[in-house]
C-alpha cells in the first residue's frame, strides 16, 4: 500500500512540478491526475495495474481511498464554514459560477459521450460487416 500512496504522491508532484515549470493554468493534483491516467492507458500499465493474485496495490488504495472520501471533504468544509464573511458578500457570482460550470460541465460530457458512443458503434458495424463478408 505504500508504493501506491507513493505513486499517488509522485504523480501529484509531477504534476505540480510541470504546472509550475509550465505556467499551466490547472492545478498540480489534476496535471498529476492526467499523468497517471496516461500511465494506467499505456505501457506501465502491466506493473501498476494487474497482478496475477487479485487486485494491484494500487487498486487497493484506490478503493480505501473511496471509501473513506468523506473524510476528505471535512477540510473543504472547515474551509467554507472559515470563509463564510466571503460567501455572505459574493453570494451572487458564487451561486452563478456553480450553475454555469455545471451545465458547461455536463454539456461537455454529453458530447464526448456522443461522440464515444460513435465511434462504438461504428466499430462494431465494421466488425459485424468483416464478420459477415467472412462467411
Amino acid at each position: 500500500m505504500s508504493f501506491a500512496i507513493l505513486i499517488l504522491i509522485g504523480a501529484q508532484l509531477i504534476g505540480e512540478v510541470l504546472r509550475r515549470l509550465l505556467h499551466l493554468p490547472l492545478p498540480g493534483p489534476v496535471v498529476g491526475m492526467f499523468i497517471l491516467a496516461i500511465a494506467l492507458i499505456g505501457p506501465a500499465k502491466r506493473w501498476l495495474v494487474k497482478t496475477p493474485t487479485g487486485p494491484s496495490p494500487l487498486e487497493k488504495t484506490a478503493s480505501t481511498l473511496i471509501s473513506n472520501m468523506g473524510l476528505l471533504f471535512v477540510p473543504a468544509g472547515v474551509g467554507i464554514i472559515a470563509e463564510l464573511g466571503i460567501l455572505r458578500r459574493a453570494w451572487l457570482p458564487i451561486v452563478i459560477g456553480v450553475i454555469v460550470s455545471t451545465i458547461l460541465g455536463l454539456i461537455v460530457t454529453a458530447m464526448v459521450m456522443h461522440r464515444v458512443m460513435r465511434r462504438t458503434e461504428r466499430a462494431s458495424n465494421a466488425q459485424l460487416g468483416r464478420g459477415q463478408q467472412e462467411t
